[in-house]
């Protein structure tokens, strides 16, 4: 198993420490956030972006996923979409990145308005992926929750550079189960992205294997190949606990199940 840890349970944090950080916690690879707000975004240049990935390259880190805002099924314009798509996929190319995080977005909109919505601009996006060595993933996440939801849109667009990101919360928010999500997702996953939660009611992120999410089950269905990525929420909960202090734990705790 590759383990990857998500830059949104390190807020804020520069570059090079990530990279130490992932060292120090025999993480193999990070996803990075990519929000104006952190030090990889859109908008940094030839220079940065040749930085970024040589300080990666020197720790032996992989950059597992440029994790973009993109909102595919979202209602608007079209060719502001479209050109954030391209700009996502130009940084995770120089980046030397493997996947492009995006969201769905539909919010209320009717479901086969919004999957198809969704479906054109992934598949017009697709070809520009190719071309770049990198695969477009849409996460389980908000209009589109389950694994039935995305495989409804990945399916329509049906290329191998557009498939799905499985994050265990939201489908089993969406009362999916576990067997029922990877039997969806399995044709198109990418990976998985894991993380705690004492509840439904109380989504403080917590460490891995304190709180309720189907961990040991989603990681028998995906098996020990591949990569899963922790996604700690640190960002929106800055009460939660630090995560540097129990990323190793959390590494160790998915081998266990992995192993089990």
């Amino acid at each position: 198993m590759n383990f990857a840890f998500s830059t949104l349970g390190v807020p804020g944090m520069p570059v090079s420490e990530v990279a130490d950080l992932a060292v120090a916690t025999g993480c193999h690879g990070v996803e990075l956030r990519t929000h104006p707000e952190e030090p990889v975004h859109l908008r940094i240049g030839a220079r940065e972006r040749a930085a970024v990935r040589e300080e990666f390259a020197r720790a032996g880190v992989e950059i597992l996923t440029i994790a973009g805002y993109a909102r595919v099924a979202a209602a608007g314009d079209e060719e502001a979409v479209a050109e954030e798509l391209s700009e996502l996929v130009r940084l995770a190319r120089d980046l030397g990145a493997s996947f492009v995080r995006v969201f769905p977005g539909g919010g209320d909109q009717d479901p086969e308005i919004a999957d198809a919505t969704a479906a054109r601009r992934l598949a017009l996006a697709a070809e520009r992926a190719a071309d770049a060595g990198v695969r477009i993933v849409l996460e389980t996440h908000d209009s589109h929750r389950t694994g039935a939801a995305v495989s409804r849109v990945v399916g329509q667009v049906g290329h191998g550079h557009v498939g799905a990101l499985w994050d265990v919360m939201h489908p089993w928010l969406g009362h999916e189960r576990p067997a029922a999500t990877h039997a969806a997702l399995s044709p198109y996953l990418g990976y998985l992205q894991v993380k705690d939660v004492a509840s439904a009611e109380d989504l403080t992120p917590l460490p891995l294997g304190a709180g309720v999410l189907p961990l040991a089950e989603c990681l028998a269905l995906t098996g020990d190949e591949g990569w899963v990525c922790w996604e700690y929420e640190k960002r929106w909960h800055p009460d939660a606990e630090d995560l540097p202090g129990i990323l190793a734990a959390g590494r160790q705790h998915l081998e266990s199940l992995a192993h089990a």
